[in-house]
């Protein structure tokens, strides 16, 4: 479980002691959606008590629409021939905590259940739950630590629907990476987000601004792997939340324009077993354990199949490309930034291997949840380390396995997977695969901007 604050209740018969306490009339609760958004609702105090104890109902809706609210017609898990009725969801007590920018409004993020109590098999966090019994059940403790980067933009929801979601004004010019200048300049909204998202319960380890106009990266301080996902998916969310409060809106696109690097969502992970970490070996080369070299094999034979969760938007392929600090091959290397998965060794505690592929726009339960089940399959299937390291530039091997190069494809490599079916659960499979093709199907659907100009006058 989520370890909250210290000096916050961790149950809930001490949350409703504490409500009372403190006089609290409401109470913010959220769940996870299919594409990592969060869905809430605030609750009175009253309700939430009872909520606390045993549930409540939410409209399962939220695994039957997009990110755009606009409902699947192709879903088997919800859809109009169920007549979206509640999933009964479960608020998880550990993860409460209090809002900054919201005047300390107390917070909850739940989860959801089957009628019998079961973990619901399209719900995000109970996908990352499954895997990390697995893991428990060969006694390993899975640790990660989530890198994002996003852009910028001197804009509001409003300025940005009035220029037809085009053209938005970054926050500062210019390829400014690990600006010193940059960060300055804008250290209200820098200083806000260390801070408020301190409070908030999600430890910060270091952000800077990456090299484009008006684009940061942070780091978080790695975790156990359900609690790294909580804080990932609560960092996207109250940066926005932050970032509005100063005027400024944004991205956590994978790409957001053609001609600039796009925004990863790097994962690094190591194993434990009874508090000491696995996959240092001071005997190797490289200073990998046999365990760590499995793990990675693992995650180098299942890449394309679970790239689905890794990348999960049509857009995510645009950032998957030569060049431009994203992986487009099945590789591996010792601290090489051109390969899909690099190998950081150091002392045993700092050896880790840090997944490269995923972009910003990750649901961060399904992210942790792919690479953290590759892992382990490559260590129950036996598997060893053939493929070598590859040194220097990453994109120029010539032998090594494509990643898919669209969303469509990449879905139907997932739907194909006997692995993936074995580590998510047939249900997830098929409803995820289901999603990315609807995905797909509305950008292919899509007149671009591009396509007008293209052809508007001359065809």
């Amino acid at each position: 479980m989520s370890t909250p604050k210290p000096g916050l209740p961790k149950t809930a018969a001490d949350i409703i002691s504490w409500l009372d306490a403190h006089g609290v009339g409401h109470v913010k609760v959220a769940v996870t959606d299919t594409d990592g958004v969060l869905r809430g609702k605030y609750l009175h105090v009253d309700k939430l008590k009872s909520v606390l104890k045993g549930g409540f109902g939410f409209c399962d809706v939220v695994f039957g629409w997009d990110c755009g609210d606009v409902c699947y017609d192709n879903s088997a898990f919800t859809g109009w021939h169920t007549g979206y009725p509640d999933a009964h969801a479960r608020l998880d007590p550990s993860t409460f905590r209090l809002i900054p920018w919201e005047d300390d409004m107390p917070f909850l993020l739940g989860e959801f259940v089957t009628p019998d109590g079961d973990p619901l098999p399209v719900c995000p966090r109970q996908i990352l739950r499954r895997v990390i019994e697995r893991a428990a059940g060969h006694g390993f403790d899975a640790r990660f630590g989530v890198e994002f980067e996003w852009f910028n933009f001197k804009e509001t929801p409003q300025s940005l629907a009035e220029k037809g979601g085009m053209n938005p004004t970054p926050i500062t010019p210019g390829m400014f990476g690990y600006s010193v200048l940059r960060s300055s300049q804008n250290h209200a909204y820098f200083h806000a987000i260390l801070d408020q998202l301190g409070r908030f319960d999600v430890p910060i380890e270091g952000l800077h601004t990456e090299t484009g106009p008006g684009v940061f990266e942070v780091a978080l301080l790695n975790s156990d792997a359900l609690r790294a996902a909580d804080n990932a998916a609560l960092l996207k969310s109250g940066v926005k939340e932050v970032a509005h409060r100063h005027g400024i809106m944004p991205t956590f696109m994978a790409k957001w324009n053609a001609k600039m690097p796009g925004s990863s969502g790097h994962l690094h992970q190591s194993l434990w077993r009874d508090g000491q970490p696995v996959f240092h070996d001071a005997r190797d080369p490289h200073n990998m354990s046999p365990i760590f070299k499995s793990y990675l094999a693992g995650q180098l034979a299942l890449l394309p199949q679970i790239l689905a969760l890794l990348a999960p938007t049509v857009n995510s392929y645009k950032r998957l490309v030569e060049g431009m600090w994203a992986p487009t091959l099945v590789t591996w290397g010792v601290d090489n930034r051109t390969v899909a998965l690099r190998v950081i060794g150091g002392s045993p505690k700092s050896t880790r291997v840090e997944t490269r592929v995923g972009g910003a726009d990750i649901n961060p339960y399904l992210a942790i949840a792919a690479s953290l089940g590759a892992g382990l399959w490559g260590i129950e299937q036996g598997l060893t380390l053939e493929q070598p390291p590859v040194v220097g530039n990453g994109y120029a091997v010539k032998d090594a396995v494509k990643l898919p190069g669209d969303l469509r494809t990449a879905a139907s490599e997932f739907q194909r997977s006997d692995a993936c079916t074995d580590l998510f659960g047939a249900d997830f499979v098929n409803h995820f695969a289901r999603s990315r093709r609807w995905e797909a199907r509305q950008a292919a659907a899509a007149v671009t901007d591009w396509e007008l100009r293209r052809y508007f006058e001359i065809i």
